[in-house]
């Protein structure tokens, strides 16, 4: 199932997994190539439950929260839920910062976010 160069995918259930392959999510090439991947991924999935996995990112680009930003707005509006895990203590610390922890539900790891999709 996986076709994509910056995200390996999967589905269980109704919940569309997106795993971030790089360690490092920085330059504007790349993150054209995420929101390309995941646009492709979601589709016409109208309000899709995704959880994104970031347990092998070390770093991401301030950029990166933007487009995590978009993302939420546009599952929010059709009635899904998008969830995270995996996230490094020093990245969390910047969605602390910027506020995102409150937006996100971001859990400790993908079973534990899985659970709470129910």
């Amino acid at each position: 199932m996986d076709q994509f160069r910056r995200i390996q995918t999967g589905k269980k259930g109704d919940i569309f997994l997106v795993l971030f392959k790089d360690k490092k999510i920085l330059d504007d090439t790349m993150l054209d190539e995420i929101r390309t991947e995941l646009a492709q991924l979601l589709g016409k999935a109208s309000g899709p439950d995704v959880l994104l996995d970031f347990s092998q990112v070390e770093f991401m680009s301030s950029a990166m929260l933007g487009l995590l930003g978009q993302l939420h707005r546009k599952i929010s509006s059709g009635q899904g839920r998008l969830k995270m895990c995996g996230i490094r203590p020093e990245i969390f610390q910047v969605f602390k910062l910027t506020n995102l922890d409150k937006l996100f539900s971001i859990h400790k790891d993908a079973p534990t976010a899985l659970a709470t999709f129910t």
